[in-house]
């Protein structure tokens, strides 16, 4: 596998392990996101913020890659998505969800500077709606 396959396996092992210093290691200092929405995150700070959201809000997030194809720079990911929605820490079975889940990644040298995810997060939204907005501290 090319190089660019490596280091898009490695942001998804710094992903799974919920590790924002190690995911700013892969980072362009000008990184962009793309949900599957098609908003947009630039900027490794801003992203590193918006991981660490997300991982309070998904403690058990993952992603579970089968096939990774990469071509030069651009890095294609296929495989699942998984977590359980929180507002209070507790994880409930009735808040998990599972989906399928592609990747867009460019890497530029050792780091990633493009993630653009393809999911259907339609679960992912009636399970939020139903439990509500997170708990203020």
């Amino acid at each position: 596998m090319e190089r660019s396959g490596h280091i898009t396996r490695e942001f998804v092992a710094a992903i799974n392990e919920h590790d924002t210093k190690w995911l700013s290691t892969l980072m362009t200092e000008d990184h962009e996101f793309v949900d599957a929405l098609g908003e947009r995150v630039r900027g490794r700070e801003l992203m590193l913020q918006g991981w660490r959201k997300y991982f309070s809000l998904m403690p058990d997030y993952r992603l579970e890659i089968d096939n990774i194809i990469a071509e030069g720079s651009l890095v294609g990911l296929f495989g699942r998505a998984s977590g359980t929605f929180t507002t209070d820490g507790n994880l409930r079975p009735e808040n998990a969800w599972r989906i399928p889940v592609a990747v867009r990644a460019t890497v530029d040298g050792e780091r990633i500077q493009k993630w653009q995810v393809f999911a259907d997060n339609k679960p992912v939204y009636e399970i939020m709606a139903r439990v509500g907005p997170p708990k203020s501290k």
